[in-house]
């Protein structure tokens, strides 16, 4: 559980730091990769604690 709270922290880290460079530079790659990592991220998180609920519920 502890990993899986790292990687999700680090992973919104990281897209956070993507949408800054992007607003500090203005160059479109960095809004691009900061959308992709958040919306895996994001997806990741919906599949994890979709598996945990149904552990609880079977």
């Amino acid at each position: 559980m502890f990993l899986f709270r790292f990687l999700m922290f680090a992973l919104l880290g990281a897209s956070a730091l993507c949408f800054a460079f992007y607003l500090g530079t203005g160059r479109k790659p960095f809004l691009r990769w900061g959308i992709v990592i958040l919306k895996w991220t994001v997806i990741a998180a919906l599949a994890f604690f979709g598996v945990l609920i149904l552990s609880r519920i079977g």
